[in-house]
């Protein structure tokens, strides 16, 4: 494997111009950084990341601690967090949660074991003893998508209240109020989040949300499944169904077609989270879009600022109202609300 010091006989100068070269340092002429970068072209010369670690007490690498790889808006958002990372000269680690407290806790231990710059996580229990460590250590942290209330960490997410509240309105103008939602763990901000806006909505209408009509999942395809078996089997079921995440969405479309019912003609059916697949059901699916891109951009922003020494700013982004037609929309009534 060749060395610096080859790289610098190659190219007939000094190892300290070589590793300017190699470090962007402006005070190297633009012939001799030819010469450089040629030499390091032609010796096939790689710099060694953990010598300059180091040296630099930087490693260019962030962790990303995310809640479920499975589920597809975490998957998007992984995706951009790289991409932006990628842009900016950074290295991504990621660690899968599978919603699992422990698992959450092995990752964020494993990834600040490993030096990382940065970490960015969206907690799977906030009360974890770890997490509340880490927040504290010396390690730059942001949460994106979910966060510990009382813990002073920047905070990158959506504000998904207005797209809720747009969503009951809708349905409360195609004529259903007996309203229903899957909600996610209580233990999780956007767990607690988005049942409580769905409850406010519905008083906003004059409308309940009896006890019976709260399903409790884990942001899982099979609580989806088991909160509708259980909707269906009331005297009274509800008249539409809303998943608060897209996994659990999907459980509930399985339990609905397992019965032999049919949406949107027998039971309505709306999911917090859009993903792709949604366009392809029969029918498509009504569902609150979260800007995963623009998440996953904003969190790695926040980040470096912190890394580099630079005030964060937490960011809040509005999630907006998908219209399709699983919920008995005329069939021209496809919109976004923004």
């Amino acid at each position: 494997m060749a060395s610096i010091k080859d790289v610098a006989a190659e190219a007939g100068v000094s190892v300290a111009t070589v590793s300017r070269v190699l470090n962007s340092h402006p005070s190297v002429s633009p012939e001799a950084r030819s010469r450089v970068l040629a030499a390091v072209e032609v010796l096939g010369y790689r710099p060694n990341a953990v010598a300059r670690s180091l040296r630099t007490d930087r490693t260019r690498t962030l962790g990303l601690v995310i809640s479920d790889v499975l589920n597809p808006y975490f998957t998007e958002l992984a995706r951009s967090v790289e991409e932006a990372a990628r842009a900016l000269g950074y290295s991504v680690i990621i660690g899968n949660a599978d919603e699992r407290p422990e698992l959450q806790d092995h990752h964020v231990r494993t990834l600040l074991d490993r030096r990382i710059d940065g970490l960015l996580v969206s907690p799977t229990d906030g009360a974890s003893p770890l997490m509340l460590d880490a927040t504290r250590g010396a390690t730059p942290m942001v949460f994106v998508d979910r966060w510990i209330p009382g813990v002073d960490v920047p905070v990158v997410r959506a504000d998904g209240c207005l797209a809720v509240r747009d969503l009951v309105a809708h349905l409360y103008g195609l004529g259903h109020r007996r309203l229903a939602i899957i909600a996610g763990p209580a233990a999780t901000t956007t767990g607690s989040e988005r049942v409580e806006a769905f409850r406010d909505a519905l008083l906003a209408h004059g409308l309940p949300l009896p006890d019976a009509y709260v399903g409790q999942g884990d942001f899982q395809a099979d609580s989806g499944r088991r909160a509708t078996e259980r909707f269906l089997a009331l005297d009274e079921p509800p008249e539409v169904i809303f998943a608060a995440d897209n996994l659990m969405a999907l459980g509930a479309l399985d339990a609905i077609r397992a019965h032999g019912l049919r949406v949107p003609h027998d039971i309505g059916l709306a999911a917090f989270d859009d993903i792709p697949w949604f366009v392809h059901t029969d029918p498509p699916i009504t569902a609150i879009a979260q800007p995963t891109g623009d998440l996953g951009r904003a969190a790695v922003q926040a980040l470096i600022d912190l890394i580099e020494g630079r005030p964060p700013e937490s960011v809040t982004l509005p999630a907006r109202l998908v219209v399709r037609r699983s919920c008995g929309e005329p069939a021209s009534d496809q919109r976004s609300t923004l």
